[in-house]
């Protein structure tokens, strides 16, 4: 049996990946363009991918292809239908990044909250030093407790964001991006109302056509000065451009792990917001834990010896 990794590289050189060769012959690719995909994956038997497309034409081409395993929970890069009707298997992991993510959620929001990057600036410049006195009050900072913290999309990622802020005494509302959540346990309301009067929102929803541009230019002028907004959902939930503009015009406060395309291309007009401090940007790395990767990368094991038991190959 032949499996093949198409990207090994969005798994991290840290992570052993040998455990795969006792399944059979091991093929890994660090990574896999568009024209390669059909020569790497022509002989497998089983094809791990990331983001790898793996469509109709490959599934066409690969005949011994029989488990299509997904190195994420999302698994729009597989066409599924198609892959159903082939009568090919495709298995995603979930669940295995949700502390990761609830912690950067966290790591994000002190980040801009307690002003860091000013202050270990003005450290590591030495202007703590010649100042003369011990402490600094030049970028003023609030406490957690006793803010409203918005969260759209209250599923897995959502509901331990929840816990947390409560823990630190905040008060936590939702809004259901599907319309169908009601959790006894946080007041549910409506986008506007919650943009208009929460200290923090945090977004932890998938993107689909109810929450593509969901925070567009208008619903953003809802935002309160000094209020910090974090996606951790995915980029296209919040449109770039009209973002700019409103950071440009109000001091609101940015946490983005997602962008609407990743990488962040050079010309994007998040380079150009005025004040860099208020921004902060990563590389889509809030899933990515030690630990994380470590869980996914069972979890694919998992479903490789699950679907070894139901067939023979």
């Amino acid at each position: 049996m032949k499996i093949v990794i198409l990207d090994a590289i969005t798994l991290g050189e840290d992570i052993d990946l040998k455990v795969f060769e006792n399944f059979g012959e091991l093929a890994v690719y660090e990574t896999t363009s568009k024209d390669e995909t059909l020569a790497c994956c022509k002989d497998a038997d089983i094809v791990i991918t990331n983001k790898v497309v793996i469509d109709k034409e490959i599934m066409d081409r690969a005949e011994n292809l029989k488990l299509i395993c997904v190195a994420a929970t999302g698994m729009n890069n597989v066409d599924l239908k198609y892959a159903a009707q082939k009568g090919i298997e495709v298995k995603n992991v979930a669940g295995y990044s949700t502390q990761s993510v609830v912690q950067h959620t966290f790591a994000m929001l002190f980040y801009l909250m307690e002003k860091l990057p000013y202050y270990d600036e003005y450290v590591k410049s030495k202007e703590w030093s010649r100042s003369g006195i011990f402490t600094c009050l030049d970028r003023p900072f609030n406490e957690l407790h006793g803010k409203q913290w918005g969260i759209i999309g209250l599923g897995t990622i959502g509901k331990e964001v929840a816990k947390i802020a409560k823990a630190f005494g905040a008060t936590v509302v939702y809004y259901s991006t599907s319309g169908e959540n009601d959790d006894p346990h946080y007041p549910r309301m409506e986008l506007e109302t919650l943009l208009s009067t929460s200290h923090i929102v945090s977004i932890h929803a998938p993107l689909n056509e109810k929450t593509k541009n969901l925070l567009d230019f208008t619903r953003l002028q809802k935002l309160q000065s000094g209020t910090i907004l974090l996606n951790l959902g995915r980029g296209g939930i919040v449109n770039e451009k009209d973002l700019v503009h409103i950071m440009d015009d109000k001091q609101i406060y940015v946490g983005l792990d997602v962008t609407e395309k990743e990488p962040l291309p050079e010309d994007s007009p998040l380079y150009e917001v005025a004040d860099p401090q208020r921004i902060l940007i990563t590389p889509h790395i809030a899933w990515t834990s030690v630990e994380a990767r470590e869980r996914l990368v069972a979890g694919i094991v998992e479903n490789i010896e699950r679907f070894l038991k139901k067939h023979t190959i």
